[in-house]
């Protein structure tokens, strides 16, 4: 008898488990399906929020198909302490495991009404958008350009709202001297910095704010962006390359940033000054050049004079051997990559295509033909008034 009851406890025991996995099962099964959201919302998490507050609001919006796997998968997946604050966008269909990944990603705050700066290498536009939850993307209400249009009514309306998000967004290849500029400029921003950073020691990309913050303090942020974004690069950099520092590292992709806005261009031009830097050739670069003249202050607005390229200066790579004294702007994360990590090429020269692009080549006799090329588009498109 007490084995025919061993017997039945263990068959219990076994159905039991199997019964557990299917649940477990059934439960990740929810947890990574698409979710009930037919289109997109607005999900605002506050300040000081729990992962269990967040749960109720995604109920009442209709976004979750079950609360209580998506408390047990928060549990699970152990990110409960890296809710962010903010206003966020949770596409139709997410499931509870993209939510989760949405509000505990970067933090920035991306729903709702936004003032846009956006700091170019020789202008500062300022924009008015709003997010548009359906397309997971921003429409714009107003904009201008600073310093040389009326600011329209909704921007001073919208920049008064509560809630509104400020934000500043960096080009790459901006100069040092155009952001310190631009931030200052910026009326939503705090004390003004006194000082300007030195040039490429600041990462561009877009830095959210809050009214009243310093422009120190954006700057710092900056900079420290740009120590860990070329530290990491440092790390993985490639072999036997003619860069022996990271400020040499930084000097080569702010040359890089310069030259080409094609990203995928980066690591062939890149190759180009790494084979000229190992063959001992002149990188015979015209932003060097530039900024030899204008020291990165504004843009040159001119074509290059033959006298101008003849001088020496410490900037003029036609004249002096390697790099310059410093960098002459900011490069992005790519430029420094490809600085790092170049292409493997033999090319040693290039030259605008006519495309936004350009064309390379191995030898003198190849390059002269593509600029040969080049100055026919040039003619045909100052013949046609373009």
């Amino acid at each position: 008898m007490w084995r025919a009851i061993a017997s039945n406890v263990l068959t219990l025991f076994v159905v039991g488990l199997f019964l557990l996995a299917g649940v477990v099962m059934w439960g990740q099964t929810q947890y990574e399906t698409a979710g009930p959201l037919d289109q997109a919302i607005c999900l605002e998490v506050p300040s000081g929020a729990s992962m269990r507050t967040v749960g109720n609001r995604l109920e009442e919006q209709g976004a979750l198909s079950s609360r209580t796997i998506f408390n047990l998968g928060v549990d699970y997946s152990g990110k409960a302490a890296d809710l962010k604050a903010g206003r966020f966008i949770v596409p139709a269909g997410a499931s509870m495991a993209e939510v989760i990944d949405i509000v505990t990603g970067d933090g920035v705050s991306n729903c709702g009404k936004q003032i846009l700066y956006r700091v170019g290498v020789n202008r500062v536009i300022a924009e008015v958008r709003e997010t548009n939850p359906e397309t997971n993307g921003f429409d714009e209400i107003a904009r201008f350009t600073m310093g040389e249009e009326e600011v329209p009514a909704d921007f001073e309306r919208v920049a008064n709202e509560a809630g509104t998000v400020f934000r500043v967004a960096i080009a790459e290849g901006a100069t040092s001297w155009q952001i310190y500029t631009a931030l200052n400029a910026i009326s939503e921003l705090g004390e003004d910095a006194t000082a300007i950073p030195a040039e490429g020691s600041l990462a561009p990309d877009s830095y959210e704010f809050t009214p009243g913050d310093s422009v120190q303090g954006i700057l710092d942020r900056m900079a420290a962006a740009q120590v860990r974004i070329l530290d990491a690069a440092w790390e993985t950099r490639a072999d036997g390359l003619p860069v022996t520092t990271k400020e040499e590292a930084l000097i080569l992709a702010s040359i890089i940033e310069k030259e080409t806005a094609v990203a995928d261009e980066r690591p062939l031009v890149a190759s180009v000054f790494v084979n000229r830097l190992r063959q001992g050739m002149r990188l015979q670069t015209d932003p060097t050049v530039i900024y030899g003249i204008t020291g990165g202050e504004g843009i040159l607005g001119r074509g290059l004079r033959r006298s101008e390229l003849d001088r020496e200066t410490p900037y003029n790579t036609y004249v002096i051997a390697g790099l310059p004294p410093t960098p002459i702007a900011n490069p992005g994360a790519a430029a420094i990559a490809a600085a790092l990590n170049p292409a493997d090429s033999d090319y040693i020269f290039f030259v605008a295509d006519g495309t936004g692009g350009h064309a390379f080549a191995e030898t003198l006799a190849e390059h002269n033909e593509n600029v040969a090329r080049w100055r026919q588009i040039e003619a045909e498109q100052a013949e046609s008034g373009n």
